[in-house]
């Protein structure tokens, strides 16, 4: 017989997902989680890391840290170099359309069909603001081509300045995370009116949801309508994080989440 999970595994579909939400409201959590699933449905998945201070999410994936991604282009200091001095900081650095399969292997960390590109760091004090990671960033997705079936999961620094660089220009969707606090709720009015302005679907993923904080989270986001999984709190995710272990595949919220995106984006 088949299924409809199995009917979902081969139907297909590619999309640029990113990721947003205050720090520590689960953002690389989601990712993961996101990134495990689609693999499980039969989808090769590319996590791209924006976020210059987050040393823990290629632990929660299972895998090496990749050598930054601005050094194929010159570094912080040779990016700067070109872009200083011109309207906007507009240099091209991609001359052409990009596969996942163009990148360098070694810009990439792979396990078991997952790859992951890491766009930069901040490795030393006074090294520099992180402009560089938001420029190579943007331009990388405005010029990445999609195979069928690739999916590709963006996770974001903290707060909404990406926006500001432009990184969700090219993506197919935005998944906005947010946790059971109250600068979490009240940014998510905030998140709504950026992806509008850029004209980006925009949804929102409910996490560290338990009995006592689930119907208050929900009468107080922005808009409701746009909540498209619940993942419950959990000591084990926790747990993992707290240690920084790699996080199993399969978690509540996370399927109904890949379910949706693949049914209603692109």
């Amino acid at each position: 017989m088949i299924t409809a999970e199995k009917l979902l595994s081969t139907k297909v579909f590619d999309m640029i997902i990113t990721l947003c939400g205050k720090g520590g409201c689960g953002k690389s959590t989601t990712a993961t989680l996101l990134a495990k699933e689609f693999v499980r449905q039969g989808k090769p998945v590319l996590v791209i890391d924006t976020d210059e201070s987050n040393f823990g999410l290629h632990r929660q994936l299972g895998l090496e840290l990749p050598k930054d991604f601005t050094q194929y282009f010159g570094g912080k200091q040779g990016i700067m170099e070109k872009v200083m001095g011109k309207p906007k900081f507009q240099h091209d650095f991609f001359d052409h359309k990009w596969k996942i399969s163009d990148i360098p292997s070694e810009y990439l960390s792979e396990k078991d069909g997952v790859k992951l590109l890491a766009i930069g760091k901040i490795h030393e004090a006074g090294e520099g603001c992180a402009c560089p990671m938001g420029i190579i960033a943007r331009q990388f997705i405005s010029n990445l081509t999609l195979d069928p079936n690739d999916v590709v999961i963006t996770d974001t620094e903290a707060g909404i300045e990406h926006f500001g660089r432009g990184v969700e220009t090219d993506v197919d969707v935005i998944l906005m995370v947010i946790d059971p606090s109250y600068e979490s709720l009240k940014l998510s009015a905030k998140v709504t009116e950026l992806s509008e302005n850029i004209h980006k679907p925009l949804y929102y993923v409910l996490n560290k949801v338990d009995a006592s904080n689930e119907s208050l989270m929900k009468e107080a986001v922005n808009d409701p309508s746009k909540i498209i999984a619940v993942i419950p709190s959990s000591n084990a995710i926790a747990m993992s994080g707290l240690r920084g272990d790699e996080l199993g595949a399969e978690w509540n919220g996370i399927t109904e989440m890949t379910n949706f995106l693949s049914e209603n984006v692109r």
